[in-house]
């Protein structure tokens, strides 16, 4: 019986997780949707799932907790709880970001071109990432987190083409700083994001394996 409570516990904390990282790709899409759609509602739409994003950690944090404090787990659950306290953290991180991501593209100053075609594609590469990191998590597969970890690089390579592109962009005529400080700090945004989601993985693996690579983290 004590078990049978222990794995509904743990099943409701997983579902947690999974509506969560639904929430944190929803949250990217949309914060450069407002670029493509030039739609000003779509901020208000990006608060409101941050606060949602918000709202998750709390509750997900509470139920680890109370996991850790009445059933105590060992091994491998504990483990697994341990992990989802922390990578709920970096869940909200991913939130906070592309909520300052929408906030920086509402203003306008982001036209459409190369860099705006390379955010997109961070974007949807982030978002990929997200997705994975939390089926691993479902699925406790190392193999799908390793991928995660490793598709940073793609993310990486953009930012650096980005930089790159804005560089040429600074040497030629009738350069819009506004433009590109904005695309810039958009970039980095979703840089970071790619690098929370790299977080979320290892603590996947630290869940499976109980080792921790701990650079990053």
């Amino acid at each position: 019986m004590i078990r049978s409570t222990f794995e509904n516990q743990l099943q409701d904390l997983t579902k947690n997780v999974i509506l969560m990282g639904a929430f944190c790709e929803d949250i990217i899409s949309k914060s450069v949707q407002v670029l493509k759609k030039e739609n000003p509602s779509l901020v208000n739409d990006v608060t409101k799932t941050y606060q949602k994003i918000e709202q998750f950690e709390r509750d997900i944090e509470e139920q680890c907790l109370k996991i850790l404090l009445r059933q105590q787990p060992v091994a491998k659950d504990l483990r697994r709880v341990s992990a989802a306290l922390k990578m709920v953290y970096d869940m909200k991180r991913i939130g906070a970001q592309a909520s300052e991501i929408s906030e920086i593209v509402n203003q306008g100053h982001i036209k459409s071109g190369v860099e705006l075609e390379y955010l997109q594609k961070m974007v949807a590469h982030v978002v990929r990432m997200v997705t994975t990191s939390v089926d691993a998590f479902v699925y406790n597969d190392e193999k799908l987190a390793n991928r995660v970890i490793s598709y940073d690089n793609t993310v990486d390579q953009d930012f650096d083409t980005i930089k790159v592109n804005l560089m040429t962009y600074f040497s030629g005529d009738d350069v819009d700083g506004e433009y590109a400080i904005d695309v810039l700090m958009v970039a980095k945004y979703i840089e970071r994001i790619g690098d929370h989601t790299v977080n979320i993985a290892k603590w996947v693996i630290f869940s499976i394996t109980g080792q921790l690579d701990g650079d990053d983290i």
